[in-house]
């Protein structure tokens, strides 16, 4: 895994092609993706970069409910790193019955087979042996293409060139050793929402360790009020993910909730989200929390790879 880190900004060389292309049509006024997983992580990413994009995500079976218009005027795209997430088959087939438009993206599985035998519009993207956690260069631009937005594909594609993944390695190894077997809670504000939620995403999968996200300043009128007790302060690290261009009243709600957290013995790290551009933040930030998720594997004794748990739970589903 760390090789598939440290070559992570290559992902970004990479052209999508999309196979039976001419199927499509040349506009659509919606795109709806549906992934589980790591499979749906680059929608996200995409939707903070570009805030009134028409993309939405679905995480389900069959299709989401919405009206026939909404979906006969949108291009549906089946994404699944393995071509096997039956919640993705689930909403193809569904999309496929109602006639709708589709689009799929896999490395291959019966996502794969199917696109092959009914010649439907497919992007085949890279199989590195990487999880689809790791893969978020390959899918961002795998959707950008299929939404055909030339624009989003240049800006993601420029993101290769100044990421240094090697250069944040050290600090996602403090980070990890700083907490330890405590778990991880990450804290952003609203628009970072992607960048917290990845970042649980690899604590869990990597580090195979509990982990928790929330947002300001809704976490205010809540969630912060269960950490009062004292108690409790061996069992978490919070990360604050903080942003120069939040609202200033998110960075001092971010600035007091610290302190307040400190004074009752939580360990608390502040990490400013640094770069040229939202989507230079964004990956420098999951970088870190890649190395950060690796170290704690190695710090545990635990494969950082393999996700056997879920695999497990899957196979009991057969």
């Amino acid at each position: 895994m760390e090789q598939s880190i440290i070559n992570f900004n290559k992902q970004f060389e990479y052209d999508p092609v999309i196979r039976n292309v001419e199927k499509l049509k040349d506009k659509y006024e919606h795109f709806i993706l549906c992934g589980m997983g790591g499979s749906h992580l680059s929608a996200g990413i995409i939707k903070t970069h570009k805030p009134g994009i028409e993309l939405y995500v679905h995480r389900d079976y069959e299709l989401p409910p919405y009206s026939e218009d909404f979906l006969k005027s949108s291009l549906l795209i089946a994404s699944s790193h393995s071509g096997n997430t039956e919640e993705v088959l689930s909403f193809l087939s569904s999309a496929m019955e109602k006639g709708l438009d589709v689009v799929i993206v896999t490395t291959g599985g019966k996502l794969f087979d199917i696109a092959v035998s009914e010649q439907l519009p497919h992007v085949v993207i890279p199989n590195e042996n990487v999880q689809p956690r790791l893969a978020l260069g390959f899918s961002a631009l795998a959707i950008a293409k299929i939404m055909q937005n030339d624009e989003l594909v240049s800006e993601i594609k420029n993101i290769g060139k100044d990421l240094n993944s090697e250069n944040l390695k050290e600090e996602g190894i403090s980070l990890a050793n700083s907490i330890g077997t405590k778990i991880p809670v990450i804290y952003a504000s609203n628009k970072n929402l992607t960048v917290a939620y990845n970042w649980k995403i690899k604590f869990n999968e990597t580090a195979k360790t509990p982990a928790f996200y929330n947002l300001f300043p809704e976490l205010n009128h809540n969630e912060m009020q269960g950490y009062q007790d004292e108690n409790y302060n061996q069992n978490f690290h919070f990360i604050f993910l903080k942003d120069t261009t939040d609202n200033e009243r998110i960075q001092k709600r971010m600035d007091v909730l610290a302190d307040l957290l400190e004074g009752k013995g939580y360990e608390v790290t502040s990490l400013d989200l640094s770069g040229k551009n939202i989507l230079d933040k964004i990956f420098t930030s999951l970088l870190i929390a890649d190395w950060t998720a690796l170290e704690l594997a190695k710090i545990k004794g635990t494969d950082p790879q393999s996700v056997p748990f879920i695999e497990d739970f899957k196979n009991k589903l057969n």
